[in-house]
């Protein structure tokens, strides 16, 4: 089992950068493929990027490719999403995931965390 904690959603100009994080807790956090989705008010949640559990592979839908960067700490149990370029319609309540392979789907997801809002301000 693994717990996760975000952390670095804030308020921020649309260009603006922000930094993401997830602390995982236990001693599997590099037997997990790690994720990022965000909900916007009103809307289902969805995918945002993945990374394999080595960090050799990583996916984004298409409308964060080039501005959003997912990488992984496993010495130190943290995931990351680098964040470049927002925009107002990135603002939603970010959510780092872990499940024992690649999962787009929501609804598949064996862990999440307790999420952390970003918005972006035009």
């Amino acid at each position: 089992q693994v717990q996760l904690v975000e952390s670095g959603g804030e308020l921020v100009q649309a260009g603006g950068s922000l930094t993401l994080s997830c602390a995982a807790s236990g001693r599997t956090f590099s037997s997990y493929a790690m994720h990022w989705f965000r909900q916007a008010p009103g809307k289902e949640r969805e995918f945002v990027a993945h990374i394999s559990r080595s960090g050799g592979s990583t996916y984004y839908v298409d409308s964060v490719k080039g501005r959003f960067t997912i990488s992984r700490d496993n010495a130190k149990n943290t995931v990351f999403l680098q964040m470049n370029s927002l925009k107002p319609e990135d603002t939603a309540i970010y959510y780092c995931a872990a499940h024992t392979y690649y999962s787009p789907d929501p609804t598949r997801i064996d862990y999440w965390g307790q999420g952390t809002q970003v918005t972006v301000s035009s």
